[in-house]
């Protein structure tokens, strides 16, 4: 089965991809990347639709896909715990993490136990997510009502409930809120 490439844009056309080039292409992406399955596989589907496929059958995407996963080259559960962690300590709440893992292609049994842990430190998130912005205890001095609404808007954005926000953003400057728990 051959698969043209795209038209040429001016520039040496590169050969079509074989299987030998495919897995190379697999490799040198999962050893350049921290990634996930879904997302090796969408490239690999995109090079072979910008190069166009040379081989006695079609490409098998999900098999090389898997045998990265074999090998170990690919964790889905280490990489959702990865971006959790970095989202969190950024401070996006739950809602923004589980969002991001959908969309690189983490299945929910790879991604509970990050999600979990999201969710335990959604204090400390919110927290710097309010340093980072300067709101509530943060801020320099009280700030007027419509500022408060965007505020409020920005904890929202970050995927924090309305609750937190509230908490954060009815805080007085040097005033650190109580927990909750």
């Amino acid at each position: 089965m051959t698969l043209s490439p795209p038209p040429d844009r001016g520039r040496k056309p590169r050969p079509p991809l074989d299987p030998a080039r495919l897995r190379d292409l697999a490799l040198h992406y999962v050893g350049r990347f921290a990634t996930t399955r879904a997302k090796l596989e969408a490239y690999l589907q995109r090079k072979v639709r910008e190069r166009g496929w040379d081989g006695p059958m079609p490409p098998d995407i999900a098999g090389l896909g898997a045998q990265c996963v074999d090998l170990g080259y690919i964790d889905d559960a280490g990489y959702a715990a990865m971006k959790a962690g970095a989202l969190t300590r950024r401070g996006f709440g739950t809602r923004r993490v589980r969002a991001a893992l959908r969309a690189a292609g983490v299945e929910e049994a790879d991604g509970a136990a990050a999600l979990d842990n999201a969710a335990a430190e959604r204090w400390a998130a919110a927290e710097a997510l309010a340093k980072r912005k300067r709101i509530g205890p943060f801020a320099d001095a009280p700030v007027p009502r419509d500022r408060r609404n965007k505020q409020i808007a920005a904890f929202l954005r970050a995927g924090h409930d309305h609750a937190m926000a509230r908490r954060w953003i009815d805080a007085q400057p040097g005033e650190i809120p109580d927990r909750e728990d």
